[in-house]
């Protein structure tokens, strides 16, 4: 039996992700993740609303840190490189969390609730990010831009470094933000190309 409400956290954390992975989310109840982290069901609903919140508990954690680091970060930075400054001191926590971050992304891509509740939670985050980001008196039009554009970065390298673990983290969410960028100035001499025509 788990000793501290921690324990029992992680623990249901661990026999949730186990089970999905065995018999699929939707053929796994409450009961048997309790009864897989050698807890009760009472237990579980203390810690977890429903169980489809087991596999996103660390999203407060995430947007804290974020929102922490935007407003930590160096003022003569744009917004872009605030961003990447703040996912790569919030990355730590992905980082830290990578043995279950891997298994859990694999279950939500094949889980169409958990693929909805991703979405819901990201758009919650890119709105968090954006209100950071014009509490540094980012215009409000630039600032969900940049808070839209930049998530889909990290989201990107995040993913790149799941694929590609040889590499770092921050090595991949260098690399979204360099291409990005590219991005960005071949759109602009389009635009200007086009100007010219």
């Amino acid at each position: 039996m788990p000793r501290s409400g921690a324990e029992a956290r992680r623990r249901l954390q661990q026999a949730a992700l186990e089970l999905y992975r065995e018999q699929g989310f939707d053929r796994t109840t409450a009961a048997e993740i309790a009864a897989r982290a050698g807890v009760n069901e009472r237990t579980f609903f203390r810690h977890f609303p429903d169980k489809r919140e087991v596999l996103f508990d660390g999203e407060a954690d995430l947007r804290a840190a974020l929102t922490q680091a935007v407003a930590e970060a160096p003022a003569p930075l744009q917004p872009l490189d605030t961003l990447l400054w703040a996912f790569r001191k919030a990355g730590r926590i992905l980082e830290d969390n990578r043995p279950f971050s891997e298994p859990r992304l694999a279950v939500i891509a094949v889980t169409p609730a958990l693929r909805e509740r991703e979405l819901a939670k990201h758009a919650s985050l890119i709105e968090a990010v954006a209100e950071a980001l014009r509490q540094r008196d980012v215009p409000d039009r630039l600032a969900g831009l940049a808070a839209q554009t930049g998530w889909a970065a990290f989201h990107h390298a995040a993913q790149a470094w799941i694929d590609d673990p040889a590499r770092s983290l921050d090595a991949h969410l260098s690399r979204a933000f360099d291409d990005l960028r590219a991005l960005s100035g071949t759109a602009q001499e389009a635009k200007y190309a086009a100007r010219a025509d």
